[in-house]
């Protein structure tokens, strides 16, 4: 009972936190590149993580580091700069209605490499949920002629990512806590983020100076402290207490929150694109009906 409670729990937190980090995202990139951008976030949030938890490592046996490692790049690293990316050429809150295919992505993935069983209701729901993607895509093109729509597939990419994150979590790292498990992915994350950082500019004084870059810091501080450290302890502890079905349906309810911030940044969205996210959401949702 403890457990369903803190389930729902952690999801409205992370709905909160992770819906607002599209917009956050956004505004960094005003100032910071994508690859500064991913770099930084990845860094900001191992010094964050490494204040309040470097001494649960000491519990992370050697057999598991490269479970941890491979978490760490797929749960965290590649997504950030894809979906720093990303947001080059989409808005805010289309890359997060796109996020919410992470559920029919765990549910595929988990049924080819981790032996989950198929219905026929999670059949339907993956073709209709991928319906819904490709017509907000469509409709996202033609509503924004000028956004690169095939940019669009970075944030399938981070799907990807995260649903074998998800799975991986579930299958090998039960036994490790929350905190050393986001910790072991930073220790892991912290030389391919300054080697990225480094290679990127970032240390070059007209860009250290820019004052768009230091309200991107602002903004990506938040994001990094929040959006990455604070929510992936509590993600890892959402995996572990449910299904990784449920800990991806966040997406489910993330989209509302990213929307609503992308709306008062005067983002355009139209009817087509609502009932588009609603064939999305629709389809996730029978892909998990009485599961």
């Amino acid at each position: 009972m403890q457990n369903t409670k803190l389930k729902w729990l952690y999801l409205i937190i992370l709905s909160l936190v992770w819906g607002s980090s599209f917009i956050l995202i956004k505004k960094s990139l005003i100032g910071l590149t994508p690859l500064q951008l991913g770099a930084l976030r990845t860094l900001f949030a191992a010094v964050f993580l490494f204040l309040i938890g470097f001494r649960s490592m000491k519990t992370i046996a050697a057999s598991d580091w490269k479970w941890i490692a491979i978490s760490g790049f797929l749960g965290t690293f590649i997504p950030a700069f894809l979906f720093a990316f990303a947001e080059t050429e989409i808005d805010s809150g289309i890359a997060s209605i796109l996020n919410s295919t992470t559920p029919l992505v765990t549910l595929i993935l988990g049924v080819l490499i981790f032996s989950i069983r198929f219905n026929k209701n999670q059949l339907i729901g993956v073709i209709v949920g991928f319906v819904g993607c490709l017509a907000l895509i469509l409709e996202g093109a033609s509503v924004n002629p000028g956004q690169n729509y095939w940019y669009a597939l970075l944030v399938l990419c981070a799907s990807v990512c995260y649903a074998m994150n998800v799975n991986i979590i579930k299958r090998y790292m039960q036994h490790i806590s929350p905190m050393a498990i986001a910790n072991g992915n930073f220790i892991v994350l912290v030389i391919p983020a300054l080697i990225v950082l480094y290679g990127s500019d970032f240390f070059k004084a007209e860009v250290i100076s820019s004052p768009k870059v230091h309200a991107s810091l602002i903004y990506i501080s938040i994001l990094a402290v929040v959006g990455t450290g604070i929510a992936k302890v509590l993600f890892n502890k959402l995996v572990q207490i449910s299904t990784p079905v449920f800990a991806t349906s966040v997406t489910y309810t993330i989209p509302i929150v990213a929307l609503l911030w992308g709306v008062l940044d005067n983002e355009q969205f139209t009817f087509y694109q609502v009932l588009a996210s609603g064939i999305i959401i629709l389809g996730v949702y029978l892909a998990n009906r009485n599961r």
